[in-house]
């Protein structure tokens, strides 16, 4: 291995700390703890070093973001092809349960994805492919239940939509917990009625 490849695989292990470090302290204490002094701390790495991986904790957030997108979509492809024996319905119903399950178990990475500022660009040629992934785990099982003259990608906006909702309102407290599978079976019923 050459110097320069060493070098390369020491900057990636930082940068993978780096985010690691920030996640679990976001998950723990929320985003307001996550700054580049405590983390620079935790990590024993200087500020500048920091600074030499991401500009800011807006690239940092957005980073997690990436990772947790590229999580959320491998969860909601395994829970789609999980449930493909019980036919579009169950696969649906699959999809929304993954998708709830992942914003409960990682409030602070969610909220990276899609209620913190960490640069990304969605619904653009620019999205970032993890981004991309996720959407096209929901639209390609979303396709099979659209229905004439309906639109996949509209309807997996709205499926995605009502998702964000419940997953937001839910936390927050201001939707019983316990009618949170009512929910979804409505929520599926609807679609497959499409």
């Amino acid at each position: 291995m050459s110097v320069q490849e060493r070098k390369q695989r020491e900057r990636a292990e930082r940068e993978r700390l780096i985010v690691a470090t920030a996640r679990e302290l976001a998950e723990q204490q929320g985003w307001d703890a996550v700054t580049t002094r405590r983390l620079a701390e935790r990590i024993e790495y200087s500020q500048p070093v920091l600074y030499s991986h991401f500009r800011g904790k807006r690239e940092i957030i957005g980073a997690v973001a990436l990772q947790g997108a590229a999580e959320l979509a491998a969860e909601l492809r395994d829970a789609g092809a999980g449930a493909s024996g019980g036919g579009a319905p169950e696969r649906v119903r699959a999809l929304a349960r993954a998708y709830l399950d992942f914003a409960e178990r990682n409030p602070a990475v969610y909220d990276a994805m899609f209620r913190l500022d960490g640069g990304l660009e969605f619904a653009v040629e620019e999205t970032p492919q993890a981004l991309k992934d996720g959407f096209a785990a929901l639209e390609e099982t979303l396709a099979e239940v659209a229905g004439d003259g309906v639109p996949a990608a509209l309807l997996t906006e709205v499926f995605w939509a009502s998702l964000h909702g419940l997953a937001m309102l839910t936390r927050a407290g201001r939707l019983p917990a316990g009618d949170a599978q009512a929910r979804v079976e409505l929520l599926v019923g609807r679609l497959a009625a499409v």
